[in-house]
């Protein structure tokens, strides 16, 4: 019999099927679909706001550049509170501290609906966006912690709808209610889908006891040259261009503090026992070049959001409605593609996923270098849907592959950081575009200026034909027509600079895309266990 016993055991060893992919609860499911609400209506606020800013700039009596304050304030608190988030969701419990802010986001956004004066409305986003940026990081930790490895795809491809739909589709719904309701409309609009959240959450997140002792452990310099630092930063890349960059004592003052502050926190955090979040990460070698690509993917995205409504508006004439309906391009397409991600992750490696994202994403800014003064709606519709195929293939095969191996006790960290990172590059991304279009249109205006000399035959006859165009409409002085001429000529050279600096600033987030690229290729596929990627 003794004998026999090996054999048996190794028979029933091999009918045993092999162990099931753990299951997740509806509890589980409903936590994650409501954090990921959450982060989804995050993004969606400030793309919607940016879209009618000129609005609620010309109802609160807010001048353009003051005006830009409105966004420039939330934005400060939403990239100070990113990496604050994991410490503060161990500290107040996940429930509690996701809870009230989620509520306090609502609470604000109907504030600054009937807010009555530019200060009132920049004191309220600032709050707002301290409340809303933690929903972003929340919910990327959830699905990082709460979902097995085998499910995460499809969390990460929730999560991909707010980091990439969000952005694409906000103009959209931010030009039609402006346009059809009233500017207050793009903050009433969080109040119902909010609720849904509210509940969700309320429902599925377990309760947990606080922590309040670890306020008194915590990295408190950390925390302070990190919000000194972030936010002088992220000033000087919203408000650089618009103060003529170094050329501003202010721009100067903030960048030194910037420097210094974020130099100190760097030391701080690689030499304190308990840091307020773990840098060691970043030489991880897949979540360090997927922060790199994670940075540069920010720049292209929110770099995109940012130039081609400023293309539509100032080339074509288009109002907040009409632009949003030629982003939904870039939006409806992720909405079908998105779902069936986590699919082709299974079949595929998910680096290749990722490349072939990146790539597609480069060329739909490549397919823009070459604009004309006819370059609108139609010529815009392609290239728009090969973008929004490429950002849906993007987002979570490089969340699942940058986070794989990611302990349970550094995923407030990781998600931190991520984040925090693709924000940052949207910022930097739209700081330098603003820059390379300025620039580039003087470029473009010196070089055609030269080509419309007064001793050119083509111009004098232009000028003639522009001159009885006026004298025919009406100017009755000839010297009057022939100074409208003039100008009518300068304006037209102005706008074909502008085309082209246009095509230059697509060209440059192009190339973005292909340094992106480049750091995929660095990526290592991740291994089946969880503790891959740990060394």
């Amino acid at each position: 019999m003794s004998t026999l016993q090996p054999a048996l055991d190794a028979t029933s060893a091999a009918s045993i099927p092999a162990p099931a992919a753990p299951s997740v609860s509806a509890k589980t499911w409903i936590a994650v679909i409501g954090a990921t609400l959450g982060a989804f209506m995050a993004v969606l606020n400030i793309q919607i706001v940016n879209a009618s800013l000129a609005d609620i700039q010309g109802a609160i009596g807010a001048g353009i550049d003051d005006g830009g304050w409105i966004s420039t304030s939330y934005l400060i608190a939403e990239i100070v509170v990113i990496p604050l988030s994991g410490w503060l969701a161990q500290v107040f419990s996940i429930r509690i501290y996701l809870l009230t802010n989620a509520i306090l986001f609502l609470i604000l956004s109907a504030a600054c609906a009937l807010a009555h004066d530019l200060s009132q409305m920049i004191v309220l986003r600032a709050i707002q966006g301290f409340t809303g940026g933690v929903l972003i990081p929340m919910a990327f930790t959830l699905i990082i912690t709460l979902l097995p490895r085998g499910k995460q795809p499809v969390g990460l491809a929730l999560f991909a709808l707010s980091a990439t739909f969000a952005p694409a589709i906000g103009p959209t719904i931010g030009g039609y209610l402006t346009e059809n309701f009233g500017w207050q409309y793009i903050f009433y609009v969080n109040l119902v889908p909010g609720a849904i959240m509210v509940g969700m959450l309320w429902y599925a997140l377990e309760a947990k006891p606080m922590k309040l002792s670890l306020l008194r452990e915590g990295d408190w310099a950390g925390i302070i040259t990190m919000a000194i630092g972030l936010s002088a930063l992220q000033t000087v890349l919203e408000e650089g261009n618009k103060d003529d960059w170094f050329g501003s004592p202010f721009i100067v003052k903030l960048s030194v503090i910037a420097a210094v502050a974020l130099t100190a926190f760097l030391i701080i955090e690689l030499t304190v026992k308990k840091p307020l979040l773990n840098l060691r990460l970043l030489v991880r070698r897949n979540f360090g070049f997927g922060m790199l690509a994670n940075f540069l993917l920010g720049i292209a995205l929110y770099g995109s959001v940012f130039i081609l409504p400023q293309y539509l508006s100032r080339i074509q004439g288009y109002n907040a409605e009409q632009i949003g309906m030629v982003l939904a391009w870039t939006g409806l397409p992720q909405l079908l593609l998105i779902p069936l991600v986590p699919r082709l992750m299974q079949r595929f490696d998910a680096r290749i996923i990722i490349g072939i994202g990146f790539v597609l994403f480069a060329a739909s800014n490549f397919m823009n270098i070459y604009m004309t003064s006819d370059y609108a709606a139609d010529q815009l519709l392609w290239p728009n849907v090969v973008r929004a195929i490429g950002q849906a293939l993007v987002m979570a095969p490089l969340s699942a592959v940058a986070t794989a191996g990611i302990e349970a006790e550094n995923a407030g960290s990781a998600s931190g950081l991520f984040n925090m990172m693709r924000n940052l590059g949207g910022a930097v991304g739209i700081a330098i575009l603003q820059t390379v279009l300025t620039k580039r249109e003087q470029y473009h205006s010196n070089v055609l200026m030269q080509s419309v000399s007064i001793f050119e035959q083509a111009t004098r006859t232009r000028l003639e034909q522009l001159t009885q165009y006026f004298v025919n409409h009406g100017v009755l002085d000839h010297a009057d027509a022939a100074h409208r001429a003039y100008v009518a000529i300068g304006r037209i050279v102005q706008k074909q600079a502008y085309i082209l600096a246009f095509s230059d600033t697509f060209y440059l987030l192009g190339m973005a895309l292909i340094v992106a690229l480049l750091a995929v290729i660095f990526l290592k596929k991740p291994g089946p266990t969880s503790a891959d990627g740990a060394h």
